[in-house]
């Protein structure tokens, strides 16, 4: 595969998270896949499997409609992407125990994606977490 390609996986794994996506996380990241989130929802570092991956995009679709992805910025260098990337949503739903806020927020991150046999096999992402809970109205 081509540096372009990872760059379009890499892009393909991202808009799951969009509320319009239709895409199959077994498309591009591989069955052993590893995910590194920085911090996460929780607020530790946390690491996931595919399995755990889609349960995580689940319950964010369950809290959050109009899901928007864009990608701002990414580079490519043998078997690795980075991305930053810009989420906007609507709190539609509950979500971390809160009820919905009905805001509609926005936030930024950056992840770096690994390839491994023509798939992503792990991924770090680093997310600004206090952007979000700031515009949901759960920290000042």
């Amino acid at each position: 595969m081509s540096l372009e390609d990872h760059k379009e996986m890499s892009r393909r794994a991202i808009e799951m998270w969009a509320s319009n996506n239709n895409g199959t996380p077994e498309d591009v990241l591989s069955d052993n896949y590893v995910n590194h989130q920085e911090s996460d929802v929780k607020g530790s570092a946390d690491i996931r499997s595919l399995e755990s991956w889609k349960e995580l995009v689940a319950d964010f679709h369950k809290g959050f409609s109009n899901c928007t992805t864009t990608c701002l910025m990414q580079i490519a260098e043998r078997e690795l992407v980075a991305t930053r990337f810009q989420f906007t949503a609507t709190n539609t739903g509950g979500y971390l125990g809160q009820p919905p806020t009905g805001k509609k927020v926005t936030w930024t991150g950056i992840e770096i994606d690994r390839f491994e046999n023509g798939k992503i096999a792990e991924s770090w992402v680093d997310w600004d977490k206090y952007r979000f809970f700031q515009g949901l109205g759960f920290v000042k």
